[in-house]
């Protein structure tokens, strides 16, 4: 089967021939349909998160899909042969550009129904994202205050709407992506060309930055003391690390370099999460409700047929897309 991987940290994917998939007692096999593009794409060829999770080579990207299950483990009892499900595989298990993919029965549910393929595949990693930021961390109420960051991209497309189906007040920040961001519900929209946004957004409850840098800093100055922001752009910092369980060496270097994001959570009195999202069959299950009652929608920017992976990779790395890029196999 053909898959799109990457043989080496920096370098190019190409497309390579791989075995289709054995399956594990509790897995699935499926004949993937479509995959979404995401910025974790990028950052995993370039090797940013070595740091955090380690990939043989050749790697298969891809980090969310849509399909049809050909095969099912002896152990599963969620799905059967010929089921549409759609799903975000654990991180170590990622690899979703390819022909046939098994992954566990946990990280997937059956596909929104009134959903194509291609639109099903754009919604697990930043529903989820989306869900856990809003839902799990935030614990976002009616009538508070949020500022949503690249409102027009993927995490910012879906966040807007499942911040407004919960209540919320949102603010987002966008350039050419005004109108589909005011389409979306967002209640102030700053065009952060023109417009500094942290002088117009002054004590929210809580920031979802998928910016990072620059961003992420000046957002401390638009939360209220007690506030919150979520990152997943920003750096991780030491109680991520603790959090994941990961070495004392590898805490020691993920606090030296988020220092000055932990001295600005201090000095505002905010606290500051880095948001590295987990799979979830459950929360996709939860995100399928809302997405067969049309209370929130799939926002597609572009899909590209598979022969193609490696220019909508550009396009994707160029950043001005607004919604989801996808790449169709079937």
């Amino acid at each position: 089967m053909r898959a799109f991987a990457i043989k080496g940290y920096n370098e190019s994917p190409t497309f390579i021939e791989r075995p289709i998939p054995q399956v594990g007692n509790s897995e699935v096999l499926v004949e993937v349909h479509a995959a979404s593009i995401n910025p974790l794409d990028t950052k995993v060829r370039k090797g940013e998160l070595k740091l955090l999770l380690k990939y043989n080579m050749p790697l298969t990207l891809g980090n969310d899909f849509s399909g049809i299950i050909t095969k099912v483990g002896k152990d599963v009892n969620k799905f059967k042969v010929g089921d549409e499900v759609y799903g975000r595989p654990r991180a170590e298990n990622m690899g979703t550009f390819t022909e046939y993919f098994s992954v566990h029965e946990e990280d997937i549910a059956l596909k929104p129904k009134n959903l194509t393929f291609e639109e099903a595949a754009s919604i697990p990693l930043v529903g989820l994202t989306s869900y856990q930021a809003l839902h799990d961390i935030l614990s976002i109420k009616k009538w508070q205050k949020i500022l949503i960051h690249a409102g027009s991209g993927g995490v910012g497309t879906f966040a807007i709407q499942l911040a407004k189906e919960m209540g919320a007040y949102v603010a987002t920040t966008s350039s050419e992506g005004i109108e589909l961001t005011k389409s979306l519900g967002a209640d102030k929209i700053i065009n952060y060309k023109s417009v500094n946004f942290e002088d117009v957004i002054k004590d929210y409850d809580a920031v979802i930055d998928s910016v990072g840098g620059e961003t992420l800093e000046k957002s401390f100055l638009t939360v209220k003391k007690g506030g919150k922001i979520v990152s997943i752009a920003g750096t991780p910092n030491g109680r991520f690390a603790k959090e994941m369980g990961l070495g004392l060496i590898k805490k020691t270097i993920l606090s030296l370099v988020s220092s000055k994001i932990t001295k600005l959570e201090k000095k505002h009195d905010i606290e500051y999460t880095f948001l590295f999202m987990q799979h979830s069959g459950k929360q996709l299950k939860i995100l399928s409700e809302l997405l067969e009652t049309e209370k929130i929608k799939p926002i597609i920017d572009r899909v590209f047929a598979f022969d193609k992976a490696n220019e909508a990779l550009v396009y994707s790395e160029n950043g001005k897309a607004k919604g989801k890029i996808i790449l169709k196999l079937k």
